[in-house]
Order: C-alpha cells, then sequence, then structure tokens
C-alpha cells in the first residue's frame, strides 16, 4: 500500500494518508494552562506539512499534576474557545487531528506537585525531579477515568476528530498495567486482568461519552523493557483484551522515564538486524502484535512510531503489513514540511541530529553507570527538540547547532520559569 493511500478506520472516518505527526509534548500552554497564539500556528505548520493525522502532545486532565510546565489542561469547557481555535488551526490543510488524553501520574515533577498519584507508592527517582507518590483510592481512580471522559467530550465539542488515551511511556496507565509500579491488591492490581482495568474502564467511559462515530485510539508499551516490568507478553494480551472494546487505532511505543526507550532506543532495545535496515525502532515488536490481532480476527489497524527517517523504509514497512500507520516525531521538528516531501518525492530521508546529542563516550554517554548522567543526555536530547518546537512556533530560525548541555539547562530553565508562572495564577 502506498504511503499516500487513504486508511478507513473500523468506526468509519477515513485518514487521507498514511502518515501520522506522533504526540511530543509542547509546553506551550499559557499561566491557565489554555492553548495559545504560538500552539496554533506550530499546528497550522504541522497540517499544511501534509500528514493525514496530527496527535497532539499530552493534554492532562488534570491541572494538580502535569508531565511538564505548560501542558495544556481540560477540565471543563471554561477554555473551550481557545480549544476550538486549537482545533481549526490544526485542521487547516483537511488532515484529522486528535487529542492526546493523559495523566502523568508519578511522572509528575516535584516543583508542580511534591507528592503525585499513582498505583501504588513507588519512587520515581530521577535527578531527585519527583516525589515519592501516594497510592490512590478507588474513589480517585474512578475519578481519574471519569476526568479521561470529560476531556474527551471536550475535544469533540471543540472541534477535534478524535482521541488518543495514553498508556505507554510510563505514564499513569502505563503505571498500572506495570507489576513494577502497581504492587496492589484489591481490583486494580495483581493480575493482568486487573492491572488492565483501568485502561478499559477509560476506553468503555470515552467510548460512552463520546460515540461510535468518533475515533478513539491508544497508546501502548510494546514493551517496558525494565526486568519485571511490563513484558512484550502481557502486551499481547492486552492488546486482545482493548481490541475487544473497538478502539479504531494502536499505536505501539516503548519504555519508561526509567528506560526511555522512546527517545534513546539505540541504548535500550536488542534491534535485530533486519530491524535496523527498516530503522523502525518497535517493528519486530509490532510483529508479533499484528500476529496476535490477525489469529484473533481482530481489525484494529496498528501505528508504529519510532526511528522512521526514510521513505523506503515507510514504505516496507507498510507492504509487510507489519504497520498501517507510520508515526513521526523528530524530523517534523525540525522540518514540518516532510511528509510532503516524502509524498511528493522531493526527497528520501529525514536527517538524523542523534549522534550530536551526547555528551561523549564511556563515562559521559547515554550508557554511563550514572543516571544522573543519563538523565541530564536523555533530557538534554529532548530539550533539543523541544527547543526546535518553540523556534516553529515562534516562527523563528531553528537553531541546529545547540549543545545537549546547553539544551538542557534551557529546558530545565524554562520548564521552571512555567510552573511558577502559573503558581501565581
Amino acid at each position: 500500500m502506498p504511503i499516500d493511500s487513504a486508511l478507513e478506520l473500523p468506526c468509519g472516518t477515513v485518514l487521507p494518508n498514511r502518515l501520522c505527526k506522533a504526540a511530543m509534548t509542547e509546553g506551550l500552554a499559557d499561566k491557565f494552562d489554555r492553548p495559545t497564539v504560538e500552539l496554533n500556528r506550530l499546528y497550522e505548520r504541522w497540517s499544511e506539512g501534509g500528514a493525514g493525522l496530527l496527535i497532539t502532545g499530552n493534554v492532562m486532565v488534570d491541572k494538580r499534576y502535569l508531565e511538564r510546565g505548560g501542558n495544556v489542561v481540560i477540565e471543563n469547557e471554561s477554555g473551550l474557545a481557545e480549544l476550538t481555535e486549537w482545533a481549526k488551526a490544526g485542521k487547516k490543510a483537511g488532515n484529522h487531528l486528535w487529542m492526546q488524553i493523559n495523566h502523568p501520574g508519578r511522572q509528575c515533577a516535584r516543583l508542580v506537585n511534591s507528592q503525585p498519584v499513582s498505583p501504588s507508592d513507588v519512587q520515581l527517582d530521577i535527578l531527585a525531579n519527583f516525589g515519592k507518590p501516594r497510592a490512590l483510592h478507588e474513589d480517585e481512580i474512578e475519578d481519574i477515568i471519569c476526568r479521561f471522559a470529560e476531556t474527551a467530550r471536550i475535544a469533540r465539542k471543540a472541534g477535534f476528530t478524535g482521541v488518543q488515551i495514553h498508556s505507554a511511556h510510563g505514564y499513569l496507565g502505563s503505571q498500572f498495567l506495570s507489576p513494577m509500579t502497581n504492587h496492589r491488591h484489591d481490583k486494580w492490581g495483581g493480575c493482568l486482568e486487573n492491572r488492565a482495568r483501568f485502561l478499559l474502564e477509560t476506553i468503555r467511559r470515552v467510548r460512552q461519552t463520546v460515540g461510535a462515530d468518533f475515533p478513539i485510539s491508544v497508546k501502548l508499551n510494546s514493551s517496558d523493557f525494565q526486568k519485571g516490568g511490563f513484558s512484550q507478553e502481557d502486551c499481547i494480551q492486552v492488546v486482545k483484551m482493548i481490541g475487544e472494546e473497538g478502539i479504531d487505532l494502536l499505536e505501539i511505543s516503548g519504555g519508561t522515564y526509567e528506560q526511555l526507550a522512546f527517545m534513546n532506543p539505540e541504548s535500550s532495545l536488542e534491534v535485530r538486524d533486519s530491524s535496523k535496515k527498516r530503522e523502525a525502532y518497535f517493528l519486530q515488536y509490532a510483529q508479533a502484535i499484528q500476529r496476535s490481532l490477525n489469529a484473533s480476527g481482530n481489525k484494529t489497524p496498528l501505528m508504529v512510531t519510532g526511528g522512521f527517517r526514510s521513505a523506503d523504509g515507510m514504505q516496507r514497512a507498510l507492504e509487510s503489513q507489519e504497520t498501517d500507520m507510520i508515526g513521526l516525531g523528530r524530523p517534523l521538528c525540525t522540518d514540518p514540511d516532510f511528509p510532503n516531501r516524502i509524498i511528493n518525492g522531493n526527497v528520501n530521508s529525514a536527517p538524523d541530529y542523534q549522534a550530536n546529542l551526547v555528551l561523549g563516550n564511556g563515562y559521559w554517554g547515554n550508557n554511563s553507570p550514572s543516571s544522573s548522567v543519563r538523565g541530564i543526555n536523555n533530557q538534554g536530547q529532548a530539550g533539543w527538540y523541544y527547543y526546535q518546537i518553540v523556534c516553529l512556533a515562534n516562527d523563528k530560525p531553528l537553531n541546529l547547532r545547540m549543545g545537549v548541555l546547553s539544551s538542557f539547562i534551557r529546558h530545565m530553565g524554562s520548564d521552571l520559569v512555567k510552573v511558577v508562572r502559573r503558581k501565581f495564577v
């Protein structure tokens, strides 16, 4: 199937091509946690860039708990006008725009909330950036599920054409799934069926709220890549469970803040040579998931995000039916027109800046035995791309010569300012 071919989803929605701007946190909300002119400008550029589907970065369901400063938060309709403008800008070229909705759980920075919440009180210890969480009470779990549904309802009212429930990368949905962060002994923990209950109930509540004709996607880890964590075998079983709920697109990724496979996969994954040639980090895991879906007769389309850089690699993945959609992230931070250029044959591959975004080799590299060094590398690499996003949003030239350390300092400083600013509202 060609990259520019349409994809019909189970709910009847048709995506115009097989390229998706995957979710990347933008940090561009105002001090009231609402979308801004800068965020609208960014999404207008991405809309005109040619991807058939754009998925927003984290939209939080509870203003007490943010993934980072500058997250958009939706608890009620108070920001509906701003959300409507964002939706309008992000659909300018006739593409689809889905809102990714999320709760960070324990991955809420200490500066935002010194005591986050999680299924259990398991500490996330990275650069002393996160407080020790307290275990959620059952009524709080039910409240969060309702919050996901309410945010989805408002997204549809504002003009977004779908939603994605984030249950990967170590956020709250992922924390419920993982035995490492879920030590509960009630109906929300223990066996896999119980650990998956939060995700399944969230999907059901969102579907009841938005209706059968509105696309619902789920982002799920293929694995946490941590011993004793959420495994590939767990993932395959959960895929069967959520497939029965009638979702419209399943996005496969992997890793958590402690094992950042989605940000630095070369140091986290055992990638086969064939997968390296085809670039995509999670294709080998998607193959097993696709086989499981086919065996059960489930027709849920699959999207793989992470590592796609060339038109040839994307086309091979589609033709082999390992994936139905190609998720693109970092290439669109430096080239918002990359999808158009791929579809029109004007370019075969995106530049890769990853090799230059490391403090050094050995002790100072991505595989350093020091968690602090690894944390600075990972956050600095992410901060480099975040800064390019800010440049696009403000219609300013990119700064491709920034180093990882300066990117880390700029990123942490910027988020600090945003967090402090909203505290004085």
